[in-house]
Parts: C-alpha cells; structure tokens; sequence
C-alpha cells in the first residue's frame, strides 16, 4: 500500500493522493486492504522515521490489523530490486492482489507479478468512480492468469 506516510499529518482531501486512498479505505472500506507482519513492521518503521507519536503509530496500525486481511507467506524470493519491497510482491502474491498501489512501480516489476502496478492516484479513480462506468475506460481492468479480463464490480484487493 503506497504513502503509509499520509497517517502523518491531518487529512485535507486532495492534497495527497495517498492519504486520499488511506482515507477512501478507512472511511469506505471499498477495497481490501492486504498486509502481512512483515509490512506492519515497515509500516511501523516508516512512521517512525517521519517523527510520528507513538501513541498514533499504535492507532494506526491497530486500525490497519483489525480492518486489512492478513496474509500468511508461505515462501520467501527476491522480486523486488529493493529488497524491503519483497514482502509488499509476496503478500500481493499469496494474497491474490488485483492492485499493488505504490509511489515507487519501479520496485514492482509487473512482468514477474499477476498484480496490476498502480499510481495511488490510479487507484482513486476505480474507488470513486460511478458504478456504471467501465473499469477499461480507467485502465484498471484486471486479467487472471490466462488473460481473461474481468470488471466483475466485486471489492478490489491491494
């Protein structure tokens, strides 16, 4: 999940698209958020660096667990070319992503992923688009494994 980093300052819509998909999923929960203990760790990490309180990186995470999937890795491989990205390419793996939202899609490398790469930007335009628009026109139609497309309208893993 891109822009962890939005949980680290009050939320003014439009302002950060990736505290905007932070803010769509806690408020509408219209995705499914997938995560792993290692990237709650990164989570963790990351918010700290910034300078964030404690008692608020406890918040947050404890959000995150109680509402995201946890996902149980089975295996471990280097896919990523940065190698704290390899836990975000295996959770989206075992856990069957559609999307892996990120700021950084040169750390994903699609070709060896059957998640779609997305911008956070990207994936505000799927969770806020009217039900009857095509999920083709927004470029965020999905495949399965053998190249069928799907717009089934089901809720989204990222």
């Amino acid at each position: 999940m891109a822009g962890i980093s939005g949980f680290r300052e009050p939320f003014v819509p439009d302002r950060n698209p990736s505290a905007d998909v932070l803010h769509e999923w806690a408020g509408k929960n219209n995705f499914i958020w997938l995560v792993t203990e290692d990237i709650l760790d990164e989570y963790k990490e990351v918010l700290k660096r910034l300078g964030v309180r404690s008692s608020l990186i406890g918040k947050v995470i404890n959000l995150i667990r109680d509402r995201a999937e946890a996902i149980k890795v089975r295996s471990s491989a280097e896919i990523s070319p940065d190698p704290k990205g390899d836990a975000f390419c295996l959770c989206s793996e075992s856990g069957d992503a559609d999307f892996v939202v990120t700021l950084n899609p040169k750390d994903f490398p699609e070709e060896r992923l059957k998640s779609k790469i997305v911008l956070p930007i990207e994936l505000l335009k799927w969770t806020k688009r009217p039900s009857d628009t095509p999920q083709e026109e927004l470029g965020l139609l999905t495949s399965d494994h053998y190249g069928n497309s799907s717009d089934d309208g089901l809720t989204k893993r990222c």
